[in-house]
Formats: C-alpha cells, sequence, structure tokens
C-alpha cells in the first residue's frame, strides 16, 4: 500500500470513516461532500496560517497547478483533460498554456 493511501486510510479511520466516504465531508452531514465554500475557506485559512498572502491563492490556482505539474511530467494532455472533465482536448491545451512550441518539441523529442 502506497504512503498516500496509508495516509488517507489513517486520517479516515482517525474520524471514523471509510475509504468510501468522502475525505472532507460537510461539518453537519458526513454523508454530503462540504460545500465550494466552506472548501475555499479552508484554503484561506491554509494559506494565511503558513505565512503566505491569503488573497494570491485559492481553490482554482491550486487545481490549475496540480493540473501543469501532472502535465509537466507525463506531457500527457489527455490524461489531464480526463482529470480536469473537460469534454475537449483544445479547451485542457487552452487551460495549461499548451501552445504549438510546447507540441513541436514534444514532436522533436519523440523518435518513431
Amino acid at each position: 500500500m502506497d504512503t498516500a493511501r496509508k495516509t488517507m486510510r489513517a486520517w479516515l479511520e482517525r474520524r471514523g470513516g471509510t475509504l468510501n466516504d468522502f475525505v472532507f465531508p460537510r461539518r453537519n452531514d458526513y454523508m454530503a461532500h462540504m460545500s465550494t465554500r466552506q472548501y475555499a475557506r479552508l484554503v484561506h485559512e491554509w494559506v494565511a496560517g503558513i505565512g503566505l498572502p491569503a488573497q494570491d491563492y485559492g481553490t482554482h490556482s491550486l487545481r490549475r497547478t496540480k493540473a501543469s505539474i501532472i502535465y509537466k511530467a507525463t506531457r500527457n494532455l489527455r490524461a489531464v483533460q480526463i482529470l480536469l472533465g473537460h469534454a475537449k482536448i483544445d479547451s485542457t491545451g487552452r487551460y495549461l498554456g499548451v501552445d504549438v512550441e510546447d507540441a513541436l518539441e514534444l514532436a522533436e523529442r519523440t523518435d518513431v
């Protein structure tokens, strides 16, 4: 079992949940996920808590950063498209800022 899965299992067991439960449930209803606003408040608190300017970070910047890191590590635009839930691959390309230079660089590094 990998470290992330062990950590997740420990977190869920600590709060009395299972792997089928939401990781971050609502405060008053553990059968439902937390609201977008509640998540935004948590991110704001976490960022402020480590001394970063909270106005520079948010839920969307975290989503975009994760997608960018995955793309840079794998160069798999289709995988990132699926993770982001985009219907069109060109939307994912624009979202990540993938342009013609990136495509040409990949083509040059790929031997066929």
